[in-house]
């Protein structure tokens, strides 16, 4: 016999004559030996469904791989990869938007030097903002190659140096107006970083430096913090590479560093 299991649960069978069980199904036979008996109550728990399964995952799509957004700009809304690497972590949205908005002044004509540049989110950023060119360096070859790509896509007036941060300051003879500074974190390379940024800084220069929250790299003689802000996970701070008679702040006076 049969019998709907949606309908039955939790309900009572109840004999109607002629074989006929009453409830939400039916019997079209008469009981025979081995039936439960009339008014016997009868529980019927409903079959389980399958579970749904998530549509699986792309094998072309590399684990841990993403995207993050030039925010600003000629470029406003392009989406730069951002692959699965050891130590590979762009700025956030927010510390962008606050650091661009500090450097709005000084960006149409700079000279920029992404130092570890990654996913190049910041001097991409910097280019699509008024920059003059943008040297990016980044040590990994498949990032180096992702970087090149996206230069080639914009039409960036870049260029693009697969080599290791340190070893390449050592042989530059070019300044730069503005350097961001934002190495592994693992690493430990600000103070190395710093001390081999100076003789390629142009005159009042800046320095962009991330770092762990909590943790401050010592700047080297002669800089002054000009604006600094912290998340949860990073510290952030502009500094300006001052010349013996350095101009002030990017506000042209002589206030004192600020918190975000």
């Amino acid at each position: 016999w049969w019998y709907s299991v949606d309908r039955l649960a939790g309900r009572r069978l109840r004999p109607m004559g002629s074989g006929v069980w009453a409830g939400s199904g039916f019997l079209n036979r008469a009981p025979c030996a081995g039936d439960v008996s009339w008014g016997t109550p009868i529980t019927v728990v409903p079959m389980s469904r399958s579970p749904r399964r998530s549509p699986p995952v792309p094998a072309s799509a590399p684990r841990g791989s993403g995207q993050v957004r030039i925010i600003g700009g000629r470029w406003r809304g392009t989406k730069l990869a951002v692959p699965d690497r050891p130590g590979l972590r762009p700025s956030s949205d927010r510390v962008r938007e606050t650091l661009f908005n500090w450097l709005m002044p000084v960006l149409p004509g700079a000279r920029v030097l992404d130092l570890f540049a990654g996913t190049g989110a910041l001097g991409l950023e910097a280019l699509s903002r008024g920059a003059a060119h943008a040297t990016l360096v980044e040590r990994d070859p498949g990032l180096a190659a992702a970087l090149r790509d996206a230069c080639v896509r914009l039409g960036a007036q870049a260029t693009v140096v697969a080599q290791d941060a340190l070893a390449w300051l050592a042989g530059q003879q070019a300044t730069f107006d503005l350097v961001f500074l934002d190495p592994p974190f693992a690493d430990g390379l600000w103070e190395p970083a710093l001390a081999a940024l100076q003789p390629r800084l142009a005159t009042d220069a800046w320095v962009y430096v991330e770092s762990p929250a909590g943790t401050v790299p010592p700047a080297p003689p002669g800089w002054a913090l000009h604006r600094e802000g912290q998340t949860r996970d990073v510290r952030y701070a502009l500094y300006r590479a001052l010349a013996p008679q350095g101009a002030g702040t990017l506000r042209h006076d002589d206030s004192p560093a600020t918190t975000e």
